[in-house]
C-alpha cells in the first residue's frame, strides 16, 4: 500500500500555473497522506541530493500550460511519473478560466476548486 502520493505543481508564471499550485497547496492542507515537492528546487538541484525523496513515493506531475515543463524537468532528473495532470486539459472544456498568474479572482478560485476534484480523483486511483 502506498504511504503518501507527491504533488509535483507547475512554478511557471502563467494563470494556469498559479491555478496548479493553489490546487496542491490546497491538496496538501487537506489531506494529510499528500506531500508536495518544490520544482523550483527540483531543477535547481544539479548534485541530485533530492532524488531519493522524489523517488520515495508516487508522483503526479501539475503541469499548468501545454509544455509539460514539470513533466520535462523531472525526466531530466531521471524521476518517473505515476500520473500527469494538465491544467490546460482539466480546463478546456469549461466555462471559467484564470487571467492573472499573481490573484485568483472568483473565476480563478472556481478553478482551482475543478482541479483539486481532478487531483483527488488520480491521487485515489493510487492509493
Amino acid at each position: 500500500m502506498v504511504e503518501k502520493i507527491a504533488l509535483a505543481p507547475c512554478n511557471g508564471m502563467s494563470p494556469n500555473g498559479l491555478v496548479s499550485r493553489v490546487a496542491v497547496g490546497d491538496c496538501k492542507k487537506e489531506h494529510e497522506n499528500v506531500i508536495s515537492i518544490c520544482m523550483g528546487s527540483t531543477s535547481a538541484d544539479i548534485e541530485g541530493k533530492n532524488d531519493q525523496m522524489l523517488k520515495k513515493y508516487p508522483l503526479i506531475a501539475v503541469n499548468g500550460c501545454s509544455n509539460g515543463c514539470v513533466n520535462k524537468i523531472l525526466e531530466n532528473k531521471g524521476i518517473d511519473v505515476a500520473d500527469t495532470i494538465s491544467v490546460v486539459d482539466v480546463l478546456s472544456d469549461l466555462e471559467v478560466s484564470a487571467k492573472d498568474p499573481f490573484r485568483l479572482d472568483s473565476e480563478a478560485e472556481e478553478c482551482v476548486k475543478i482541479l483539486k476534484e481532478e487531483l483527488i480523483k488520480t491521487i485515489e486511483k493510487l492509493f
